[in-house]
């Protein structure tokens, strides 16, 4: 019998990356790929074991179960905000609409300058809520899942509001875009 190759023969090559040409190719094919997957944008809020506020810009939110209903979101450990993560029972999730592109802009800046400001409030167990965001929902985290240098965060939500109705935020090709025509 004969060995199986680790890169299957035909294997197609991924474009260069515009950003980094000398990427390999699995990476690049990676990039190139999510770069034209569209995604919601979310906030996630929390306090670290200071009881400073952090919180960060992500596009993984998903919904994971209606009952109970959890949700997750992927972060990578060498993020600012990972060792809050880490440290905190309970977040903030934020769902975006267009008009809080500029929201999601500064809290995907420098940490330093995510909560100058009056763009949010303290919250349920004095976590930093957002204002004038679509919908938010308070959570506990059940787990942590390591996974390479990332992890998968579980939240089970607890409660929440609505701001207004928005078009919807999404973020495709490395830029914050609306939505086009309705089918």
């Amino acid at each position: 019998m004969s060995e199986r190759t680790t890169e299957p023969a035909g294997l197609p090559h991924a474009p260069a990356l515009d950003t980094d040409p000398n990427a390999p190719g699995d990476l690049a094919a990676f990039k190139n790929a999510f770069r034209r997957h569209a995604a919601g944008v979310a906030v996630v809020t929390a306090l670290d074991a200071q009881g400073r506020p952090v919180g960060f810009t992500a596009t993984s939110l998903a919904s994971m179960s209606a009952v109970p209903p959890l949700a997750t979101f992927n972060m990578a450990k060498s993020a600012s905000s990972w060792p809050a993560i880490v440290e905190t029972e309970r977040v903030v999730i934020h769902l975006l609409g267009l008009r809080n592109r500029t929201l999601a802009e500064r809290l995907a800046g420098p940490n330093t300058e995510r909560f100058v400001g009056d763009h949010w409030r303290v919250g349920p167990y004095g976590l930093p809520v957002l204002n004038n965001v679509t919908s938010w929902m308070v959570g506990r985290i059940v787990e942590r899942v390591s996974v390479h240098n990332a992890a998968v965060v579980v939240v089970q939500i607890e409660g929440g509001g609505l701001g207004e109705d928005d078009e919807a935020l999404i973020y495709h090709e490395r830029r914050y875009r609306a939505l086009g025509e309705t089918l």
